[in-house]
């Protein structure tokens, strides 16, 4: 009998038993003998299963099974909150980001594989596979990087539209991938502006139909390095986004602007219409004059409602912020020249958005692509030369 372990029922009934001796005037000895055990065991087995009947005492133990099967569960639940909780930052779309994540949450909470998995909905053949990328993988990152450090206020939509453009048969979630593995910025989202609305709820201006139909001028300012302040007058055609012209100057009258135009008119034509807010040098009685006699009717914005002239207005905003924020002109001149050469690139290289990413006026000679989607960055001539001027 030593060293055997009793079952409940076992120890209720000897317990049973040692009651009967006492009550025939046994003493405890005598009932320790009878049932064969120990004082020290009797006197425990009493303190613990003492008044007790057999089916009480199998409740009990279904009762501390249940409440042991209870604490796990909630142990459970407690852990998979905890692991959830741990890899709540951000969205977990892509096995290589679950995977990341739960190698995460294991080191810092130091619990297996397999649980973290199916609390995560990832299957651990997944988890375990070595991730193994594209062959052109590490080409195309070069390139990217390059371009998006040649160009430091595009995103990956026009990275991707230049990458198309010289030969890469690649996706725009591909390298939106890339660019976000590698930690690229995104240019920041212009604020949303205003529109100025009749009675009728029509907007006030007329919107281009085709190119020609309506182009739009006005002026930016810049600085060279010693401080001094010079203009720019960009002349845009609203249909088709060209940059028709830039004159750099120190000063530009209302004379100016009159031979810009018709520099512009003898090469392209007069448009229908032509857009400008109403500063003097577009306002002049003289600029108006000349352009009843050649047949453009002047569009004039309501003042203070530079939205009205938005096209315009945005082509600004793109010269200052990807040429002129990031550029230093020692002398005019070398800003006459990166300024036209930044024109050049615009028309002709720089995807636009509004136009499915294609350029506004490309060149008609293209460069030959290669037959596979592995590619190297190859620019066209003119894009390389004014990469040397940047």
């Amino acid at each position: 009998m030593a060293g055997r372990r009793h079952t409940t029922e076992e120890i209720i009934g000897k317990l049973r038993e040692a009651e009967i001796v006492q009550a025939q005037g046994g003493t405890v000895a005598d009932a320790c003998r009878r049932i064969g055990v120990t004082e020290q065991t009797f006197f425990r087995w009493r303190k613990e299963f003492g008044g007790l009947k057999v089916d009480q005492a199998r409740r009990m133990k279904e009762l501390e099974t249940e409440n042991a099967r209870l604490r796990r569960a909630v142990a459970d639940l407690t852990l998979d909150k905890l692991i959830l909780k741990e890899a709540a930052p951000g969205k977990l779309l892509s096995p290589a980001r679950r995977r990341r994540c739960i190698d995460h949450v294991r080191k810092e909470l130091w619990v297996s594989e397999r649980r973290v998995c199916r609390v995560l909905g990832q299957h651990r053949s997944t988890q375990r596979k070595a991730p193994r990328g594209a062959d052109d993988e590490d080409a195309l990152t070069q390139d990217i990087i390059e371009l998006a450090r040649t160009y430091g206020r595009y995103g990956y939509r026009r990275v991707t539209a230049l990458l198309r453009d010289s030969g890469w048969r690649v996706n725009r979630k591909r390298v939106e991938r890339i660019w976000r593995r590698e930690g690229l910025k995104v240019p920041q989202k212009q604020p949303k502006r205003g529109r100025l609305w009749l009675n009728d709820g029509s907007v006030v201006r007329l919107r281009p139909e085709y190119p020609g139909h309506v182009w739009a001028y006005d002026f930016v300012e810049g600085r060279t390095h010693e401080g001094r302040k010079f203009r720019i007058l960009t002349i845009i055609d609203e249909a088709s986004r060209e940059c028709l012209a830039m004159v750099v100057a120190r000063k530009l009258k209302s004379d100016d602007v009159l031979a810009a135009l018709a520099d512009l008119f003898v090469r392209r034509g007069p448009p229908a219409h032509i857009r400008s807010d109403n500063g003097p040098e577009f306002v002049a009685n003289t600029v108006q004059a000349w352009l009843r006699q050649v047949g453009v009717k002047t569009l004039y914005i309501t003042p203070a409602s530079p939205w009205e002239n938005g096209y315009n207005e945005s082509f600004n905003g793109t010269l200052r912020d990807e040429l002129l924020n990031g550029e230093i002109f020692y002398t005019l001149a070398e800003a006459r020249v990166l300024i036209e050469a930044w024109r050049r690139h615009y028309n002709t290289a720089r995807p636009h958005s509004s136009l499915g990413y294609r350029p506004p006026a490309p060149e008609t000679a293209m460069p030959p692509c290669p037959p596979s989607g592995f590619a190297s960055l190859h620019l066209r001539a003119g894009m390389a030369a004014e990469e040397r001027m940047h």
